[in-house]
């Protein structure tokens, strides 16, 4: 069964076939250290973090070679350094651990290599170097550009036009410029900032830049597959390809280029200027991590995804329908095995989550109607390992179902329960409602089956 994914570059839909099927390279550009990340951060952790696992399926654990940078020196951390008076790794290093800590909740595994922009300051320069030699690139007034009229397919990741690409970019007009389009390879410090010395002045690196030094370090001149959110499209990946093709004078960077789709809040843009963010690190305090990696994948990775209460809440119960279909088949000695050949196809058809998780449902109704032994025990296990796969179902039925409840509120709860259940069968409505309003109190909802009540605490703090 092939693996197809959609390529940026050629617009379609492509078998993926790896340069060196014992080592397949990913890519994927990670954060920059200065602040917490919103939950729009997170969407292509979460894809390619399933990418990384579906690759691994195929080609092997060892095989498969996943490099995620860590950006540690940027306009916004150099500025809250010197608001804070500390060296740039108090920022760097505070927020990289917040960044491991959130992402670890969503489920994500940790890449292969992480490396960080300030361990590859030789590596930049050395590319600088070489796009110097070979005419792409010019030193002017204590800075350095790559000249973009100087590669033929600039523009082409992006398919846009010098016009609107300059409009895009919202380039700096500087008179030392040969093109508008040019971009900084190398700068001067600002007071206050880190630098690093150089052959064109005291400095520090240009932010493109970067990508193109740690790929080549860490994984080679050409790589399989680099990913990202479509914002990196252009110009972050159209100046990524241009430098490292014209730097080595290689006919590619990536033999595919993935980008995730776009995450609004309520319909708009998430912008911290709008003040319409929602952090991961709060999110997480709240809500099981498992949901909302569910509402990151419920659409294609390729579309627009609204991020919304309804979203989420859809997600958790979701989540429930197929962690209740556990609870219920708890006396199936089941371990994880293979996932179904629909739900491998639909995610070997450039990731078809909402497709695959159809299949997840399909397998839990599976495991609640089926009478033989044997249909139980395999249709529990395919579920279990779908989830695996796609980084679902790996809690423990009943812990997900009482969250963060202690063995007091749980005893309870199953006390007030029970009451409850006597209560309607004596139609004594009275002591029903009494009973649900004390749940409410408790923060507890409860999920009336056709099997009894299960019941779960809500994502609000308890009254």
């Amino acid at each position: 069964m092939p693996l197809f994914l959609h390529d940026t570059l050629s617009r379609q839909k492509k078998e993926f076939v790896p340069a060196d099927p014992e080592r397949v390279t990913l890519y994927v550009c990670g954060p920059t250290v200065y602040n917490y990340a919103h939950i729009g951060n997170a969407r292509p952790v979460v894809v390619f973090d399933l990418l990384f696992r579906l690759l691994r399926r195929l080609y092997g654990d060892d095989a498969v070679v996943y490099a995620r940078n860590i950006t540690d020196v940027d306009d916004k951390i150099n500025q809250a350094a010197i608001d804070q008076g500390v060296d740039i790794s108090a920022i760097t290093d505070k927020f990289t651990a917040i960044y491991h800590q959130d992402m670890d909740a969503l489920g994500a595994l940790r890449p292969t290599i992480e490396p960080r922009a300030t361990a590859h300051i030789g590596e930049m320069l050395a590319l600088i170097d070489s796009l110097v030699r070979r005419g792409h690139a010019y030193a002017a007034e204590g800075h350095v550009l790559f000249d973009t009229g100087s590669f033929a397919d600039y523009g082409q990741l992006s398919g846009r036009s010098l016009d609107d690409m300059i409009a895009g970019a919202r380039v700096e007009v500087a008179p030392y410029k040969r093109n508008p389009a040019d971009f900084v390879l190398w700068k001067p410090s600002k007071p206050g900032e880190p630098v690093w010395d150089s052959p064109w002045g005291p400095g520090r690196p240009g932010w493109h830049l970067e990508c193109s030094a740690m790929i080549e370090k860490n994984l080679g001149p050409e790589i399989d597959i680099h990913g990202g959110g479509h914002d990196l499209t252009f110009p972050h990946h159209e100046n990524e390809l241009a430098q490292s093709r014209c730097a080595h004078g290689s006919p590619r960077l990536a033999r595919y280029w993935m980008h995730n789709g776009f995450l609004t809040m309520d319909a708009e843009k998430m912008s911290k200027s709008l003040g319409n963010v929602k952090l991961v690190h709060q999110l997480v305090e709240r809500l099981p991590g498992e949901a909302l990696r569910w509402a990151l994948l419920s659409g294609h990775y390729r579309a627009p995804l609204d991020w919304t209460d309804s979203l989420v809440d859809q997600s958790r119960k979701s989540l429930d329908r197929l962690y209740g279909a556990l609870q219920r088949a708890q006396d199936v000695d089941a371990e994880a095995g293979e996932p179904p050949a629909a739900f491998v196809e639909a995610l070997m058809d450039d990731l078809n989550t909402p497709k695959a998780m159809a299949e997840m449902f399909a397998l839990g109704k599976t495991l609640e109607t089926a009478t033989r032994p044997d249909e139980r025990e395999a249709a529990k296990a395919a579920l279990l390992g779908a989830g695996a796969l796609l980084g679902f179902l790996q809690a423990d039925p009943n812990a997900w179902f009482k969250g963060a409840a202690g063995d007091d509120l749980a005893a309870k709860v199953e006390t007030l329960l029970a009451e409850r259940v006597q209560a309607r069968k004596a139609k004594d409505w009275t002591t029903a409602d009494r009973i649900r309003d004390e749940l409410n109190a408790l923060n507890v909802v409860v999920m009336d089956g056709p099997d009894g009540a299960t019941w779960r605490l809500g994502d609000s703090e308890p009254k």
